[in-house]
């Protein structure tokens, strides 16, 4: 009886009646009231709150300042300079400093550490920390770092230096996030140094398409072939090129060159008369030597005085290694005089040999011979390996490996056998709970069928205890001497799904009834809600009216599942948190592939998570479309490693380069990003994807005659409303659409949505940046078994955006109507002035559009776990959270299902104040 009482007590809450359809003008003249607090009328001044970037904590430290609206906007509002791209209140400053931390001479820790990005996922690069007590080093910044660190409370601010081995989406794939999210901190913003090979200035120049050049000043690369791209300062020195040089620490940098030999015909062409061909971008890998400083011998009081020393200034002077005078003694005393014998700083080499081809370089680098004679003083400590089980495998690279004498060896590469443990234990947390109540929208991961496939390189080591895997935050201490050596205390233990569930009946027993209400919810499908809700618990639901609607839109008539299903990879905004990653969805259409709605940071990490690592290669490979809403990096930083990765799966297999569809400043990141990766794609600019525009082309206009262009200005003016308050924010560009360029594109566009069984893929501009853009998926047509005709279904993301009329007529019966949501409702200022939407206004949009379901997602991070929500008109509304996979099938069961959800969070509405959490929104955003 207790838990029936509970159970009511959950339900009170969603108490709903179904409301009238809203008529669009409505929305516009809502009075936002709070039980908390009075709200001004939508029409009043408006002054808006911003949040102060120094705080890092979800609504304290704000600030109030005016900020120019649309003059003749709606009352719904909006920031129009902000949707004009004209905004720079967010924008990191101009003058960020690199920092200048005084440096420990006397460290007293020291050591390194494996950051286990892309353990789990096989995805990217890990990293390698440097921990000093006043320094902090990062090598590779591969996508999820910001996610890992934030998880593993390991404090961005803190790192002084980033350094790539190479420079590619698999080891820097995570720079554009963390640079945003660098500069937007504190009130003065900060910046780390970012050291990569010569290739690292093609990266450099990618980046400043979308990132404010001021969050980046601070990179150096080093090792070009001339004078003008070897770092100005740097020393070089037999030719390791010593980086950083300081009481601490003395970072040096060997370059790797890939061995392509040349055909005879190209040798003779050559200039220098080589047998090697020329490098290409991104061909460069480095490895790096860290050396610590030699420890000095224990000072000896007793022999100072017998040679005539008084204690004082001149012991410190001996210690620090410089001679001095006796006091009472005619003689010079020196430091080894009085000190016991020096013992050697540790040396660590980071090796990164990506291919075989890297591997004569790296056999035949002479700068590296000193390090292999035990006897010259230079012995290694420690080698971390970041090359491939391909390279590490061979019997070169093994023989190479045992010049090292006694060093300990990590092998960091991609060990299977890390799949099994999630490096983001508290998001495989949440969705192993969501799993046990819903596994119908929360499947379990892809990686629960792989442990008995796990293999790992180490195995051909295993005789040698000084050959190892590496483990997700596996230590190395380099300081204090006596515990020189690997620390395991702190890595993760392996925890099973079924410890999380027995912790979760623990906590809240109740769940146990809401996974059998959730599952009845499929097996009674097809029944009435007398039949649907047992008997016990009818009085229960009875204020639930919305629970037994039964209106289902036509075109999932005899609905197949193997037709459409909705994969919520990321639903957060911003920058990735412990709970919720950046923005993406994924189409799954089956076996007519698939396309994804935008691609922030870690998305191919996701798409592991969900379908394990095989299967999502499988994803990757049978993409066809990837549709980009606009700039903004956490919609797009994702896309480099997954256009990368699909290139290398289809190598060597006829196949058609992947359609990009994205906003026209995507295409100068993507064209200048090529430089240094090919990435196998066509680009097609949104605008060309609206109605109007594919209208203009479909008609042939100027198509058959001599006039090869089709003015931008006359597409672009269709596509808002004529005379709309957002016609005048659309800025139309000087230049003519080339149709001889665009209409190959256009036509493989077409066949590609065809091919993906897809009547119509329509971009529609929203309120947000300039070249904002939702987009309308329609299935084509299909005929029953009877012969009956059936709709397709239509599906809607909108981006983001605030609420503008573009967005509801472009929704208009849509069957799924996927909407941003950032913030609550209390924060209605904030959501205009960072033109985004709140909960409910993505709600009103939906029900003024007739929208058979809405998908709320995008949310703020301040909202980790779960949004706060304003109950009312939830009667056709789910809440999405990261890996739901949602069947076109189940949607009349879909909003059936929050109340149930909400039980897992009920104590966690409101940020987790324990939770490392950085609200740093800036411009680029």
């Amino acid at each position: 009886m207790a838990r029936l009482s509970n159970f009511r007590l959950l339900f009170s809450s969603f108490s709903l009646s179904k409301p009238s359809t809203l008529h669009f003008r409505s929305i516009f003249s809502t009075v936002i009231a709070s039980s908390s607090s009075p709200r001004r009328h939508r029409n009043a001044p408006l002054h808006l709150t911003r949040r102060n970037n120094s705080n890092t904590r979800g609504g304290r430290g704000r600030t109030t300042h005016p900020m120019e609206l649309d003059k003749n906007a709606s009352s719904a509002g909006f920031n129009k300079r902000r949707a004009e791209g004209r905004d720079n209140n967010d924008a990191p400053k101009k003058d960020l400093q690199l920092k200048h931390r005084k440096v420990n001479p006397v460290n007293t820790i020291a050591y390194l550490q494996i950051l286990g990005t892309g353990m789990d996922t096989q995805d990217t690069s890990p990293s390698v920390f440097l921990f000093f007590d006043k320094q902090r080093f990062i090598f590779n910044a591969g996508e999820g770092l910001q996610r890992f660190c934030t998880e593993h409370k390991i404090k961005l601010s803190k790192i002084d230096h980033i350094f790539l081995t190479r420079v590619c989406s698999e080891t820097a794939g995570g720079l554009p996030g963390l640079l945003l999210t660098l500069a937007g901190m504190g009130e003065e913003g900060m910046c780390v140094k970012i050291w990569g090979p010569s290739d690292l200035k093609f990266l450099v120049d990618a980046m400043r398409s979308f990132i404010p050049n001021a969050a980046m000043v601070h990179t150096k690369s080093f090792g070009g072939t001339d004078d003008t791209t070897v770092l100005t300062g740097c020393k070089l020195l037999d030719n390791p090129i010593v980086l950083i040089e300081n009481e601490v620490v003395k970072i040096s940098a060997i370059i790797l060159r890939p061995h392509h030999p040349m055909t005879p015909s190209e040798t003779l062409n050559s200039p220098n008369g080589k047998n090697q061909a020329a490098a290409k971008p991104g061909d460069m890998s480095v490895v790096y030597i860290c050396e610590l400083p030699e420890i000095k011998g224990k000072f000896d009081q007793d022999k100072a005085k017998a040679l005539g020393l008084k204690p004082g200034p001149k012991y410190r002077e001996l210690q620090f290694g410089n001679s001095v005078q006796s006091d009472r003694l005619n003689i010079t005393v020196h430091p080894s005089d009085v000190l016991g014998p020096s013992v050697p700083g540790p040396i660590v080499l980071l090796v990164d040999c990506p291919t075989k081809s890297h591997l004569e370089s790296l056999l035949n680098a002479q700068s590296l011979t000193s390090y292999y004679d035990q006897e010259a003083g230079k012995s290694v400590t420690c080698v971390i390996h970041l090359s491939p089980a391909s390279v590490v495998s061979s019997s070169d690279y093994q023989k190479w490996m045992k010049k090292f004498g006694s060093a300990q060896h990590i092998m960091a590469g991609h060990e299977k056998k890390n799949v099994e443990i999630p490096i983001l234990k508290a998001s495989a947390r949440i969705a192993s709970r969501l799993n046990y109540v819903c596994p119908q929208f929360f499947p379990a991961p892809g990686f629960s069928s792989l442990s008995s496939a796990l293999a790992s390189s180490e195995g051909s080591f295993s005789e040698s205890s000084k050959v190892i895997s590496a483990e997700n935050l596996l230590k190395f201490t380099l300081r204090p001497y006596a515990r020189l050596g690997l620390d395991r205390s702190g890595t993760p233990t392996t925890v099973t799904s079924t410890q999380i569930i027995d912790e979760l009946l623990s906590e809240i027993p109740e769940v146990v009834e809401a996974a059998h209400h959730v599952s009845q919810l499929w097996q009674q499908a097809n029944q009435t809600k007398e039949d649907l809700v047992p008997a016990a618990d009818r009085n229960m639901m009875i204020e639930e009216p919305w629970l037994c609607d039964s209106t289902v839109p036509s075109c999932l008539e005899n609905i197949r599942r193997d037709d459409l299903e909705i994969v919520l990879l990321g639903t957060g905004s911003s920058q990735p948190s412990k709970y919720r990653n950046v923005s993406s969805i994924y189409i799954n259409l089956f076996s007519k592939g698939g396309l994804l709605l935008d691609c922030g940071e870690g998305t191919l990490g996701q798409l592991k998570r969900r379908y394990g690592v095989s299967g999502a290669d499988d994803v990757v490979r049978a993409l066809r479309c990837i549709w980009i809403s606009h700039i903004h990096a956490d919609h797009h930083t994702g896309l480099a490693r997954i256009l990368a990765l699909r290139r290398e799966l289809l190598k060597g297999v006829p196949h058609e380069p992947v359609l990009v569809v994205g906003p026209r400043q995507l295409k100068r990141y993507l064209d200048a990003y090529q430089r240094l990766e090919d990435l196998d794609m066509l680009f097609l600019d949104c605008r060309h994807t609206t109605a109007a525009s594919l209208d203009a082309f479909e008609d042939g206009c100027d198509l058959n005659n001599n006039n090869r262009e089709v003015s931008a200005s006359k597409v672009d003016s269709t596509l808002f409303a004529r005379e709309s308050r957002m016609q005048s924010l659309w800025k139309r560009p000087g230049s003519p659409v080339d149709k001889d360029a665009v209409s190959p594109i256009l036509e493989r566009f077409r066949g590609v949505i065809q091919e993906a069984g897809l009547k119509s893929l329509i971009s529609f501009p929203v309120v947000h940046c300039p070249q904002a853009f939702g987009v309308v998926l329609k299935a084509a047509e299909r005929t029953s078994t009877a012969g009956k005709v059936i709709p397709g279904w239509k599906v809607v993301y909108s981006g983001d955006t605030r609420p503008c009329p573009e967005l509801v007529e472009a929704s208009r019966g849509a069957t799924v109507l996927i909407h941003e949501a950032t913030f609550e409702e209390a924060m209605v200022e904030e959501a205009i002035a960072k033109n985004h939407s709140t909960t409910n206004e993505a709600i009103e949009m939906g029900n003024s559009a007739d929208a058979y379901r809405i998908i709320l997602t995008h949310f703020s991070q301040r909202y980790p776990k779960i949004p706060v929500l304003d109950e009312a008109n939830m009667h056709k509304t789910c809440v999405a959270f990261d890996m739901m996979s949602v069947n076109v099938a189940d949607l009349p069961v879909l909003p059936k299902v929050l109340p149930y959800l909400k039980l897992l969070f009920r104590n966690e509405m409101i940020v987790d104040e324990s939770d490392d959490v950085v609200d740093a929104v800036t411009a680029a955003y």
